[in-house]
């Protein structure tokens, strides 16, 4: 077994921030989204890494990628310097009083699409030193490692070290296009509540890999599998494109349904969840002036625009 030649002062850190997300992932398709970058980019990063190290860190099995045993034994050192990247990095952003330079955003791709852009366009107005990253991403990407600076979740975080802000809830409805359901032999009644052999009248769009959708509708106690969907997709613009198109019944936010004058909404006595919106940052860079520039003007921009 080789011994690997691992000088830190000559590594790029990002190849190392690269390799322990394939670890955590177990592939580079997952590992790339988590990170914002292609999966090419991010193979060339590992391929740069072996070569720096003269020995293959990753194998190829059926479900993705497993450690050789030179990548098992370089985990430990390689996280530990992530962490000690991480500290440095929020240490000095924590002192940044300066307004340029970069913050870096995470959020849905629904939010991303579709909330961001004009909030974002009146932040450049008012403050164009500041150069804006985002992750869309529907993972919960992890701010106390600086994947990102700020996030918009839909979700309440638990750790201590994070500043959440609940600002808002945003209602969702079932929605199909108004040329979808003329096609039906006999419409069902629009505002009865859900039971499966209603829903079945349907066409369901859903996900195919996350179950969010499945636990949804079993909290509501319609018990489904994802047999109940026929199409699925796990990225929401391609599911809401989806639904503008005609292809079935999908779930979206009402305020973002009520824009399209073609759409209807349909079961609409079925109580759903509201989407709580959480505006997090952590705490250390709430000092950085930048970063509270930010979260300030989001969450006024989020609280004031008619969602």
């Amino acid at each position: 077994m080789p011994d690997l030649q691992f000088d830190p002062g000559q590594t790029d850190w990002n190849l190392i921030r690269g390799f322990i997300a394939v670890v955590e992932q177990g592939s580079l398709t997952r590992a790339a989204e988590v990170l914002g970058l292609s999966q090419p980019t991010l193979s060339r990063q590992i391929a740069e890494l072996e070569k720096a190290l003269g020995a293959p860190l990753f194998e190829r099995v059926a479900r993705g990628l497993k450690l050789t045993a030179a990548g098992d034994r370089l985990v430990e050192p390689a996280r530990h310097m992530m962490t000690a990247a991480r500290a440095l990095s929020m240490a000095a952003a924590s002192q940044d009083n300066s307004l340029q330079g970069t913050v870096r955003i995470t959020a849905s791709e629904m939010v991303s699409a579709f909330v961001l852009p004009p909030l974002l366009r009146e932040l450049a107005r008012q403050h164009p030193e500041i150069q804006i990253e985002v992750v869309a991403s529907n993972q919960v990407s992890n701010l106390l490692e600086r994947e990102a600076d700020i996030a918009i979740r839909m979700v309440r975080p638990v750790q201590s070290a994070l500043i959440a802000r609940h600002l808002t809830d945003w209602p969702i409805g079932m929605y199909g296009h108004r040329d979808y359901l003329a096609s039906l032999p006999s419409v069902p009644d629009k505002n009865q509540l859900a039971a499966l052999p209603l829903m079945k009248q349907f066409r369901w769009l859903g996900m195919d890999q996350s179950d969010q959708y499945i636990a949804g509708f079993r909290d509501a106690g319609i018990q489904i599998d994802r047999h109940f969907f026929d199409f699925r997709c796990d990225n929401h613009l391609v599911n809401w494109q989806a639904i503008l198109q005609g292809l079935g019944i999908g779930i979206a936010m009402r305020w973002l349904a009520e824009r399209h004058e073609g759409l209807e909404q349909v079961l609409v006595d079925q109580p759903l969840p509201a989407l709580p919106v959480w505006l997090t940052t952590h705490r250390e860079l709430k000092s950085s002036k930048r970063i509270r520039t930010v979260f300030d003007f989001l969450a006024d921009g989020l609280l004031q625009q008619r969602f």
